[in-house]
């Protein structure tokens, strides 16, 4: 059996934009719902959700079971730490591509691609275990380096100063922008739609692509989130899972509290 390709890997080297949700629910049950509503692919939150790698593993087989769709997982790092087991244990877990908060200098980009990859070019473990089909993909070991996709946020002052030396580092396949953690470096939190923050994203967006990478953000925006693309972002995710939960049953609630409130007083059937 053959070391499964990566086809998202494949897409932004291919300069294709790829369309994803954020999934905040921990739940394998959510996540196949998600799963066949047809994004490129789906960001599983090890680092703002409560997820452990059990249930990131019965996520990440939920999505398998649709084709088209690729599942990525973010790493609860950040600010220098390379993570190295736990992005052994996400890759182990057949996970491909991997997001990485809050690197701010290249030495970091450095460090977490060398976690990624199996010797000579890194210092992974040997193991593999789900990835490596239990050992049903031969030539997994001399093949997974070609595979798996590093993604690495951009999300600090600092990292912006960095950004061109982060975008350079050999094995990072893309940068994504986290307007939130940018818009509190820059003084402006919970404004990430700030015009200085708006600027500096525009700016990462065109560094990032010029050094030949490719740029993300997440926005549930639609507006902003065409912008992006349009600007050359080539993986946006559209919308959050918690996010669309929460004001679809906040609306049909609201519209039916005003209905009851509204309605005439009194009288009996």
């Amino acid at each position: 059996m053959q070391t499964p390709a990566n086809p998202f890997k494949q897409a932004l080297a291919a300069k294709r934009a790829q369309i994803g949700l954020w999934l905040g629910l921990a739940d394998a049950y959510s996540t196949e719902i998600c799963a066949g509503a047809g994004f490129d692919w789906l960001l599983i939150d090890g680092e703002h959700s409560p997820n452990g790698l059990r249930s990131i593993l019965q996520q990440a087989q939920a999505i398998a079971a649709y084709p088209g769709v690729n599942a990525i997982a973010r790493v609860p790092l950040g600010h220098g730490d390379a993570g190295t087991a736990l992005i052994k244990q996400y890759l182990d877990l057949g996970v491909q591509t991997i997001l990485v908060p809050m690197v701010d200098t290249a030495e970091q980009a450095q460090a977490i691609v060398r976690a990624m990859r199996y010797p000579p070019h890194g210092i992974r473990g040997m193991g593999g275990a789900r990835a490596s089909g239990w050992g049903r993909f031969p030539a997994y070991a001399k093949e997974a380096n070609e595979q798996v996709c590093l993604l690495v946020q951009a999300e600090t002052r600092e990292a912006l100063d960095n950004l061109d030396a982060i975008a350079a580092v050999d094995g990072v396949d893309g940068v994504f922008i986290g307007p939130a953690d940018l818009s509190a470096s820059m003084g402006h939190i919970g404004n990430a739609g700030h015009p200085e923050v708006q600027a500096a994203i525009e700016d990462a967006i065109a560094r990032i692509g010029r050094a030949g990478k490719a740029a993300g953000i997440l926005t549930p925006d639609e507006t902003l989130a065409q912008k992006y693309l349009d600007l050359g972002a080539r993986f946006v995710a559209v919308g959050l899972d918690t996010n669309l939960l929460v004001r679809a049953t906040s609306a049909l609630a609201a519209r039916f509290k005003s209905a009851v409130k509204d309605a005439p007083k009194g009288g009996t059937y």
